[in-house]
């Protein structure tokens, strides 16, 4: 006798913490970025956003087709390297980060090996699930089209 056990396992989005290979692999698979800059272990409405929106396969599901992610975070509780801190509070800077969680959509391309960034719009928390995060995100995405 034997026992089959499947486990289902749902995959889980990749979320780059590094801008310069996040932005390489943008311009490799030609996707925009979504960057998230969020707090992610004290801000409410960035764990909110994770559970509501970007922990659902639905959102799994459209951000391997459609974008690569970002993840720029601020913890309080957690270590970062240096690198990634010093890197954060420069994009924080760069895209005049006032509240969590913000999340911004660039379009990236490669100009005589200088990768330029064109911001396409921002987002936040929006109620109503993935779905209607996803619509909001779509609208930015590809309001350049």
């Amino acid at each position: 006798m034997f026992t089959l056990t499947i486990y289902s396992q749902t995959s889980t989005p990749n979320w780059y913490t590094d801008i310069s290979l996040a932005s390489e692999t943008a311009v490799t698979e030609n996707k925009p970025m979504l960057i998230l800059f969020t707090g992610s272990d004290w801000c409410s409405w960035c764990i909110r956003l994770q559970r509501e929106v970007f922990n659902k396969e639905s959102f799994t599901t459209w951000s391997k087709e459609n974008v690569i992610l970002v993840e720029i975070d601020f913890p309080r509780y957690k270590e970062q390297p240096d690198s990634i801190v010093q890197q954060n509070k420069l994009l924080q800077q760069q895209f005049d980060i006032q509240g969590y969680p913000t999340v911004w959509f660039v379009s990236v391309n490669k100009i005589d090996d200088v990768i330029v960034t064109t911001p396409l719009g921002q987002s936040g928390y929006i109620p109503g699930g993935p779905q209607s995060w996803i619509d909001n995100a779509n609208s930015i995405i590809n309001s350049d089209k």
